[in-house]
Parts: structure tokens; C-alpha cells; sequence
């Protein structure tokens, strides 16, 4: 069986669908014991919560969450009315 060498990789998406209010993506690189990346969504209130994290070694998961925008009451829901 060949060797295979140290994990090296690097990935990212992003939805953005404005009808439903989803938006979120996020991205990832790692090069041996060293990763990188960062992830963010737009959560209800309106505001965006970003989170930037890296993982050196045997350092664990080292994260920075960052929110931008003003908090803001979540639009309500009403459902469709419905006849018997």
C-alpha cells in the first residue's frame, strides 16, 4: 500500500437565496497539522455572525466570532389561511 503524506486540502461554498433568508458559506484550508478558515450566517435578527478559526498542531480549535449589523426583531410569520 503506498504512503500517503500529511492532509492537504482547501474548500469553500456560499448559499445566498433571498427568498428563503438563507445566506451562509464557508471556507477551509488545512496543510499538514495546520488548518485555517472561517464560516459565517445570517442569523434571524439580521445580523451576520462571522467566525475565523485556525487549529495549529495539537493547539486545538482557536475561534474569533464576530457579529456585524444591528440586532433587530425577526420578522413574524403567518401562515397561509386554510379552509375546511
Amino acid at each position: 500500500m503506498p504512503s500517503v503524506g500529511p492532509a492537504k486540502y482547501d474548500f469553500n461554498y456560499a448559499v445566498n437565496d433571498p427568498p428563503s433568508g438563507n445566506d451562509f458559506g464557508h471556507q477551509e484550508a488545512r496543510d499538514g497539522p495546520n488548518t485555517q478558515g472561517s464560516y459565517y450566517v445570517l442569523l434571524p435578527d439580521g445580523r451576520l455572525q462571522k467566525v475565523a478559526y485556525t487549529v495549529n498542531g495539537d493547539s486545538g480549535y482557536v475561534a474569533d466570532v464576530t457579529y456585524e449589523g444591528e440586532a433587530s426583531t425577526p420578522r413574524s410569520y403567518t401562515p397561509a389561511p386554510h379552509y375546511a
